[in-house]
């Protein structure tokens, strides 16, 4: 691989990098009382939580739903990388990596 095809290369892994980070992932959890936003680089961006939905009498119900959305929400971001990354990974391999 070129000098010109590894800077090309590089190019194209910051634009993808850059449109992971305006890329938001919503994931719920029991029935919308808890919303996770994250974005596609895994980072999170909001949590909210429903009064309405929970009963804080079970605290514990509360935490297994931040849980939940929070692991939805970042096995969906990891796929939407994998994605957006994947036309670059046959690429990877004439880099010596």
């Amino acid at each position: 691989m070129s000098k010109f095809d590894q800077a090309k290369m590089l190019m194209q892994m910051r634009k993808v990098q850059k449109e992971l980070q305006k890329e938001v992932i919503r994931a719920e959890a029991g029935d919308g009382a808890v919303t996770v936003d994250i974005n596609g680089e895994m980072k999170i961006k909001n949590i909210s939580i429903d009064p309405e939905a929970v009963d804080l009498d079970d605290i514990g119900q509360l935490e297994n739903w931040v849980e939940e959305a929070v692991k939805a929400a970042m096995e969906q971001s990891q796929k939407l990388a994998a994605e957006k990354m994947q036309p670059m990974m046959g690429s990877l391999g004439n880099l010596g990596m």
